[in-house]
Order: structure tokens, then C-alpha cells, then sequence
């Protein structure tokens, strides 16, 4: 077993033993080819350590491995109760494991310490809590028909389920597509993004633990255009969900179609901020902060696009530029009062600082930010100060494109027309949040802004119980809640003959 663990001292000083191999049928093996990729912490741009990243053959033995669980009597035979239980188990160990898991989280991806802590793993609980519930509600209908026969359905499972999580949030959404996956009867093959595999191999652990029968949950870190392509292209696998850049999962489309797999698809965004005249500019502007600076303004729903009326233009830009400058500490994340950490990457890093270049050469007025942040350690590390441009026009680059970085920019409207025209005027649809006193405009604007979720008076509200998803651009299918479960079962119809002869 020493070849697939190490020992290590994170950077806040707890020791702790990190699996390095891939997770298959409740073991952690090495690869079959022997490769390994390295893992970089953001904060001081140094290798934590190494990983085994997997291959055809390993995806192929994985996929074997949850179909030979599927059909288990260990699984397939489990009462859905008990099935809840081992979920219940499961969430009960990650609370316990809570510090350690966070600690990994923050060192492989940058973000603060205690959001890893206090949302991250929070989300994880509650959202395997919320679907433990669910395991044995999960069910079919009796339908009448006539009085010689009737019919009725069974929800059963997808069967082997292939997952895709992105770096932004490993933990938390390994947890969106495990949770319902698992109540509804599923076996999974998981892999976890490229950039932030650690938290997810200790993770996997906990599952055996737990008393997961084995090949129910397996986990395959590597590398995206290789163990990525491999799962979504794999003749045993029946379902691909996946999160990440809309480019993605266009190409994850085309590769299910060879097999006309089911797929859910969560991508991308560049979500409007409606702020009208009426609105409480004070919240607004805090709300706003949230809304695009949280997480190193890495996620999906990121209300990037900030649309204020005229008359209020002037006094929110200097109340946002207040809160961001009086709130976004960027510094070391594992010091408890730091709110903006590394971003992930080096690329993503070089993204975001080509996109103010971008900002800059079409004209529009950088306001704050811009630089990189180098008064953290040694001045190493993939650090950004929060950007704001202001008097930016719909045809430049960065209204229109999804930057994923502390990156906002605003512009202004004249009317409610106007505001809903430019908020819809994107090919991305996953969220919006609109600022108003006004409780008929709001539900108005809400009802006709195109977004799979909009926010009243607030920014990127979440929670396990609310569907979460796009439309146009920006994903097929929900998770989260109740619709959260449609994806991982199928209705499968019975027809009974109780009396007609022919």
C-alpha cells in the first residue's frame, strides 16, 4: 500500500495520509501505465505531490467494476433504506474528517481556509444528508386504465454513471452528483478535475469505511483528454454528468452521441446584475461583491456582468468599489481573515490577466485592480487583485465571454426594456439577480430575464434543496432538490392485463 499513499505536512501544519492511486472496487491502485501527474499548489506555485493518473485500461477495469456492483445482490438488492443509511454513514465520517479535508481542499485549490471549512464541507453533509432522505422515496406511480387492465411504473436506476467535477469546487460538487446518483441506486465511476484531485482521493477512502459494498463508488483521477474521453466514449457506461466550461461540454455532446448516452450538463455562465433605481444600493452593492468576487470569482453563476440604472450609476460604482476594497483581503488562505486566495492555475492565472488586457486595448475604463498581488510569502503564487471596469460597451470581450477570475465589469440602462434586453443578450442562461424595492418589477423581470435560476435581492444563493442549472449555453438537465434526482433514474412502464380476452 505504499506506493499509492504519502505522508504530508500541510501548510497549517497537520499530518495527515494522502492517497495517490485510483480508487476501484474499495482499493487504491496504481495506474497500469505507471504515469503520474503532479498536483501545484496555487499559493507558492510548489508540487504538493504526485498522482497516478489513469488510462484507457484502468477506466475500462472501473466501468467493470461498477456494473459488477450494479448487479451485486450486495447493491441491486440493498433495501433503499439501508441504502440511505450507508449515505448517512458517509456524511457522518466527511464531518468527522471535516479539518482534514478542508485543509487539502484549500492547499490544492487556493480558495480561504474556512470557506473550504465552513461551506465546501457543509455543503457535502447536507447535500448527502438531504439525498439519504431521498433513497427510499424514490418511486413509481399505479395508473388505471380500463377495468380489465391497469399499469404502473418502477423508477429504477440509470446504471453506471460516469462524472465529471471541475476544480472549483471538487468537494462540494463531487457531492451534487454522488448523492443522488447513490439514492437512486447508481454505481459511479468519478473522475475529479486534473488541477484538484487530492481532496477527492481521501475522500474515497471514507466510502469503504462507510460500508460501500465494493465497485459502487470508484474514482479515477487523470488527466481530461485522456481518463475523460475514455469515460465519456466507454460502451459500459450509460450516463456522463458533467461540470465545467461550456467548450467542454459541447465536446462531451459529441463523444455521448457515439453511444447516445443520457448526459446532464452543467457549464458555463456570464450572469447579469440588474440594479434599478429604487434598489437598496448599499446591499446591492455588498450583494454584488459576493456575487462575482467569492471563491477568486471562480464559479459558474458569477453575476460578472453588472447592468445599473442611469441615475444610480455613479454612487453604487463607488459603494462596489468600497465593499470590494473594504472586504477582498487578498492574502495566504489559510489565514482566517483572507477572502480572496490564489486563482487555481497558472493558466487560469494568465487568463484572467489577458482579459484585462483585453479590457484595456477596446476601451474600457479599468476602475480597480488590474495587477497582479504579489504581497503574499515569497511573491509567488497566481494572486490578482480584484478588477472592476466600468463604461464598458455589450460588443467588447470581456461583456461577453465568461472570464472565471475576480472580474467584473459595469454598465449602465435607462429603462426596465432596456436592462431585460442586455441581461438576455448572451449565449449563456445559468443564473441572474435583479436589486429592486419594487416587488411587481421584480417578479416581472424575473419571469422574463432567461436563466435557469434568478435572485431577488441577493447574489448566487444556493441550496441543496433548490434545483441548480442552466439553459441555452449553459447546461442541460438540473441538479440539487428533487429535480436533482431525474437524472440518475428512469421510469419504466408495466402493463398489467387483470381480465381482456382476445
Amino acid at each position: 500500500m505504499s506506493n499509492v499513499s504519502v505522508q504530508l505536512t500541510a501548510p497549517n501544519g497537520r499530518k495527515y495520509t494522502q492517497p495517490i492511486g485510483l480508487f476501484i472496487n474499495n482499493e487504491f491502485v496504481p495506474s497500469k501505465s505507471g504515469d503520474k501527474f503532479a498536483s501545484i499548489n496555487p499559493s507558492d506555485e510548489k508540487e504538493i505531490t504526485s498522482v497516478y493518473a489513469a488510462g484507457e485500461e484502468d477506466v475500462d477495469l472501473a466501468a467493470k467494476a461498477a456494473r459488477k456492483a450494479l448487479k451485486a445482490d450486495s447493491w441491486k438488492l440493498l433495501p433503499p433504506t439501508e441504502r440511505g443509511n450507508l449515505m448517512l454513514k458517509f456524511a457522518d465520517l466527511v464531518e468527522q474528517h471535516k479539518e482534514t479535508l478542508a485543509t487539502i481542499e484549500t492547499w490544492d485549490n487556493g480558495k480561504p481556509y474556512q470557506v473550504s471549512l465552513n461551506d465546501d464541507l457543509g455543503e457535502v453533509v447536507n447535500t448527502f444528508r438531504y439525498y439519504a432522505g431521498w433513497a427510499d422515496k424514490v418511486h413509481g406511480q399505479t395508473i388505471s386504465t380500463t377495468h380489465e387492465k391497469f399499469a404502473y411504473t418502477l423508477r429504477q436506476p440509470v446504471g453506471v454513471v460516469g462524472q465529471i467535477i471541475p476544480w472549483n469546487f471538487p468537494l462540494a460538487m463531487a457531492a451534487w452528483k454522488l448523492g443522488p446518483a447513490l439514492a437512486c441506486g447508481n454505481t459511479v465511476v468519478l473522475k475529479p478535475a486534473e488541477q484538484t484531485p487530492l481532496s477527492i482521493l481521501y475522500m474515497a477512502s471514507l466510502f469503504k469505511e462507510a460500508g460501500f459494498p465494493p465497485g459502487v463508488v470508484n474514482i479515477l483521477n487523470g488527466l481530461g483528454r485522456v481518463a475523460g474521453t475514455a469515460l465519456v466514449t466507454h460502451p459500459g457506461i450509460d450516463k456522463v454528468a458533467f461540470t465545467g466550461s461550456t467548450t467542454t461540454g459541447k465536446e462531451i455532446m459529441k463523444m455521448a452521441a457515439g453511444t447516445m448516452k443520457n448526459i446532464t450538463l452543467e457549464t458555463g455562465g456570464k450572469s447579469p446584475l440588474v440594479v434599478f433605481s429604487d434598489a437598496d444600493l448599499e446591499q446591492a452593492a455588498k450583494w454584488a461583491h459576493i456575487g462575482i468576487m467569492y471563491n477568486q470569482g471562480q464559479v459558474c453563476t458569477a453575476t460578472s456582468r453588472i447592468l445599473v440604472h442611469d441615475s444610480v450609476y455613479d454612487k453604487f460604482v463607488a459603494l462596489f468599489k468600497e465593499a470590494v476594497k473594504s472586504t477582498s483581503k487578498v492574502g495566504n488562505p489559510f489565514e482566517d481573515d483572507t477572502f480572496q486566495g490564489p486563482q487555481v492555475t497558472k493558466a487560469q492565472y494568465d487568463r484572467v490577466l489577458s482579459y484585462i488586457e483585453s479590457g484595456k486595448s477596446e476601451g474600457a475604463t479599468l476602475a480597480s485592480g488590474g495587477v497582479p498581488y504579489k504581497n503574499v510569502g515569497d511573491g509567488k503564487g497566481f494572486f490578482i487583485e480584484p478588477t472592476i471596469f466600468t463604461n464598458v460597451k455589450d460588443n467588447m470581450r470581456i461583456y461577453r465571454e465568461e472570464v472565471f477570475g475576480p472580474f467584473v465589469v459595469i454598465s449602465s440602462f435607462v429603462n426596465v426594456d432596456e436592462a431585460v434586453t442586455r441581461a438576455n443578450d448572451t449565449t449563456y442562461g445559468l443564473g441572474a439577480a435583479i436589486f429592486t424595492k419594487d416587488i411587481e418589477r421584480a417578479h416581472r423581470v424575473a419571469s422574463e430575464i432567461e436563466a435557469g435560476m434568478v435572485w431577488i435581492n441577493s447574489s448566487n444563493d444556493s441550496d441543496f434543496r433548490v434545483p441548480f442549472g442552466g439553459v441555452k449555453q449553459s447546461g442541460i438537465g438540473r441538479e440539487l432538490g428533487e429535480a436533482g434526482l431525474e437524472a440518475y433514474s428512469q421510469t419504466k412502464a408495466v402493463h398489467v392485463n387483470i381480465g381482456a380476452k382476445l
